[in-house]
């Protein structure tokens, strides 16, 4: 049985799925210390590290894992946060992600196969692959 949604709750959500994109750390992290789950996905099952990762908001990144948010959690089409800043050539956030123990050999394509198909060689040697 499938109960109707809060809409305060589809509200707040969506708010704090924006700050993610902005790139607002302060703000998010603020609503991670008060209770909004650091592993929140949306309905294509991408989480706030994603679409902070996505956009280039290496700090807003760094906050949410720092509150324990997964950084190689895979969206529903087994996209990972790092393969993401990979492709949108996100230096920052990819480091950021490293730093928070992001594996570069998850996801479908990895964050390493994307390094590879965009010929990022200091990618690869930052992952430790070739």
């Amino acid at each position: 049985m499938s109960e109707t949604p809060d809409p305060e709750v589809i509200e707040l959500a969506s708010k704090v799925f924006d700050l993610a994109r902005t790139g607002d750390a302060e703000a998010l992290a603020a609503y991670v210390d008060a209770g909004v789950p650091a592993n929140l996905t949306n309905d294509r099952g991408d989480s706030l590290v994603m679409l902070a990762a996505y956009h280039g908001h290496a700090d807003a990144v760094a906050a949410l894992l720092a509150r324990g948010a997964d950084a190689d959690r895979a969206n529903d089409r087994g996209q990972t946060p790092l393969a993401g800043a990979v492709f949108k050539g996100e230096d920052a956030v990819v480091r950021a992600l490293i730093a928070g123990g992001a594996n570069p050999e998850a996801g479908t394509p990895s964050a390493v196969d994307t390094a590879r198909m965009f010929g990022k060689a200091e990618l690869l040697e930052l992952f430790g692959t070739q």
